[in-house]
């Protein structure tokens, strides 16, 4: 993987990895913050359904990271693309189901994630 490659892997796993505590540590507090299109009583009642999304970005976060420190360029390529693809399909899901934000947040990342890996 070149630089630019390995620096919006990183940066997309460091945006997974703050999901990660948003959804599951801090989906209490910060989560009305940042999801201000739900309603304020159904944090308390989603905030273990949060943490399983959560969990699942860490995950994600994970693979790209794990990415990062395989020294054979191929297989460090190959485990990329996954987990950017796994990033992409779930922006594209969460920007129809959820919120357009998401798009921008996950998906478009991830897409230049994959277009740097390809090219």
């Amino acid at each position: 993987m070149n630089t630019l490659t390995q620096i919006i892997v990183a940066f997309i796993a460091i945006v997974h990895v703050y999901i990660l505590w948003l959804e599951m540590f801090a989906w209490l507090t910060r989560g009305p913050k940042v999801f201000r299109s739900i309603p304020a009583d159904l944090f308390e009642k989603t905030k273990v359904m949060a943490a399983n999304q959560g969990l699942y970005n860490g995950f994600l976060a994970a693979g790209l990271f794990w990415s990062l420190f395989i020294s054979d360029v191929n297989w460090s390529k190959n485990v990329a693309l996954f987990f950017l693809i796994c990033v992409f399909v779930a922006g594209i899901y969460g920007a129809i189901t959820a919120s357009k934000r998401i798009l921008y947040v996950q998906a478009v990342p991830a897409a230049l994630g994959i277009l740097s890996l390809i090219f």
